[in-house]
């Protein structure tokens, strides 16, 4: 769409307002209805108006991606049920035999995901200071797929320069994609040019620490990804990841 084209020319401000909305179809409505419907229509079996079933396709949930794709000017968006449900559809894209280079100081979720789980499936990991560049090229091989860094970090709140001259010269080497990761709601990542960089995107509305459990009351993962999310997106299906 023509409205969908120009989004990518607006300033960041606009884009925060009216990235992936639209009109409702069917009654105007300018902001995007909850769609809570668990299955849709089909006028015969394959044929719909692009959504089947909750778990596969959500109205909302599109707009969110979409939305979030634009802000952060990646090319797809797509929205997991948690952080780490975002994380563990990128993992599954590995073999056994397969590299990755991950930082030292990283979510504890995301280490025990890496060391409990995918570490049984042959996977290797190797787990270095990102700060410094020279740290990652020293563990690059042939087997190496996947960089993993986190910005901030967490706990610790250190900072990885991921631009062209920090870490993302490394996104210009075949084959190697680099991951980063935030989880501050509303930190926008700055990927270098001309990379292919999937962005892992936590995002936490925090309640009063007085409020019962204290602590976050949503939570969400989204990857967004550039040049492709087909893979990503059956993983999503098959696993019953979706938010």
């Amino acid at each position: 769409m023509v409205f969908a084209l120009y989004l990518y020319s607006m300033k960041l401000a606009t884009k925060l307002i009216h990235a992936g909305i639209e009109p409702d179809p069917s009654t105007g409505a300018i902001m995007t209805p909850i769609y809570q419907t668990s299955t849709y229509v089909q006028s015969a079996p394959g044929q719909h108006k692009g959504y089947e079933y909750a778990r596969s396709q959500n109205p909302t949930r599109k707009v969110l991606e979409t939305a979030l794709a634009h802000i952060e000017n990646g090319k797809y968006g797509l929205c997991f049920s948690s952080g780490v449900a975002a994380t563990d559809a990128v993992l599954r894209l590995l073999q056994p035999g397969d590299e990755v280079i991950a930082a030292n100081d990283m979510y504890g979720g995301t280490y025990r995901l890496f060391t409990k789980i995918f570490e049984k499936s042959g996977i290797r990991f190797h787990f270095i200071n990102m700060q410094d560049p020279a740290n990652i090229t020293a563990y690059i091989n042939a087997n190496t797929r996947l960089i993993w860094a986190e910005t901030p970090t967490n706990p610790l709140m250190n900072i990885v320069d991921i631009s062209a001259g920090g870490i993302g010269f490394i996104v210009h080497t075949p084959a190697i994609p680099l991951e980063t990761g935030t989880l501050l709601l509303g930190c926008r990542i700055e990927a270098p040019d001309g990379a292919v960089v999937e962005v892992d995107l936590e995002v936490r509305y925090t309640r009063p620490m007085d409020a019962p459990e204290g602590k976050s009351a949503v939570r969400s993962g989204c990857r967004l990804v550039n040049p492709s999310a087909e893979a990503l997106a059956l993983i999503r299906l098959y696993v019953g990841s979706e938010s």
